[in-house]
């Protein structure tokens, strides 16, 4: 399962497009909008995303997990449009026969998605908003360096 989607996201769905008996782990992340940013009170989020590049990139991490872990299975959806504090953005399931493989390949997952797939986060403050095209900047030099490692 990967996707981009408007609505808003169900972790059991996720979980369960993973789930297989051969798998004795399963581990998730899910990116949850928060109600801060770097001293300001954030009241919500909007994302916005180049849905075909952006799902064909996610199958392409997905495709490279499954290459460099060959045990495991992965899921990735992504939301767009507005969310509000608490809403989960992003949710990744990983299976794999042991839980260190899991734990590795969804990390992977996520510093991957961060540093490549075009999706565009912009917050709302009390007093405005701002794209966060910094953060992902410094999201990429992370990755680039943990790919590097």
């Amino acid at each position: 399962m990967i996707r981009i989607q408007s609505e808003p996201l169900d972790l059991a769905e996720v979980v369960r497009a993973v789930s297989r008996d051969a798998a004795g782990a399963v581990v998730t992340f899910a990116g949850v909008v928060r109600d801060h940013h770097q001293g300001k009170r954030v009241t919500g989020i909007r994302y916005d995303a180049y849905g075909e590049m952006a799902e064909a990139m996610l199958r392409r991490i997905a495709a490279d997990l499954e290459q460099r872990w060959p045990d495991c299975h992965v899921a990735i959806v992504h939301r767009t449009g507005h969310l509000e504090i608490g809403e989960a953005s992003v949710l990744i399931a990983v299976s794999a026969p042991h839980r260190g493989e899991a734990f590795d390949a969804c990390e992977y997952a996520i510093d991957i998605l961060k540093q490549t797939v075009p999706i565009w986060k912009k917050e709302a403050y009390e007093d405005g908003e701002v794209w966060l095209e910094h953060e992902h900047r410094l999201a990429q030099a992370q990755a680039t360096e943990r790919q590097e490692a």
